[in-house]
């Protein structure tokens, strides 16, 4: 591959990858109906993508796990944004004793529908912006490996100074 394709793919305007994530974020948690799930899945090729762009920036692998890590930290507080858009305006109805839970639309999965609501919001508002974080990288972990399996490197855990 010519550097200057990598350069102008990996090597873009850092503002406009985050404009593109945020964008592609919303439109999953749309298409999820609200749910992270397509967000979830959106993790493996951002960690493919911030490995990439990890490894353009970075002196050594070190310094790219490192930048990989702060990306993927990044790209689950957009997603804790945007779920806390969407499901935010029920948790003040945790406090409200008048208001019923079971006429939200929700799923009723356990014994009360107070309860229900409480694992709903855990759901959406933490489970699934932390599975999107560990999927995005182990999606940049992956692309790591396969780099130094390419690159013949033998990986020393600890690192030698």
């Amino acid at each position: 591959m010519k550097r200057h394709t990598v350069k102008k793919t990996f090597g873009q305007n850092a503002v406009g990858a985050v404009i593109a994530y945020v964008v592609f974020d919303i439109l999953l948690a749309g298409l999820g109906m609200g749910t992270p799930a397509f967000c979830i899945l959106l993790g493996l090729p951002f960690g493919w993508f911030a490995a990439r762009r990890a490894e353009f920036y970075a002196p050594d692998l070190r310094h790219a796990m490192r930048r990989t890590l702060r990306y993927a930290l990044v790209a689950t507080g957009v997603t804790v944004i945007v779920m806390a858009a969407i499901w935010g305006r029920l948790v003040p109805y945790l406090f409200e004793r008048r208001v019923d839970p079971g006429n939200m639309g929700l799923p009723l999965d356990l014994y009360n529908t107070r309860a229900s609501l409480v694992g709903w919001l855990t759901l959406m508002l933490g489970v699934g912006p932390a599975f999107q974080f560990l999927v995005a990288m182990f999606g940049a972990y992956l692309t790591f490996f396969q780099r130094l399996k390419r690159l013949e490197q033998p990986v020393q855990f600890p690192p030698e100074p």
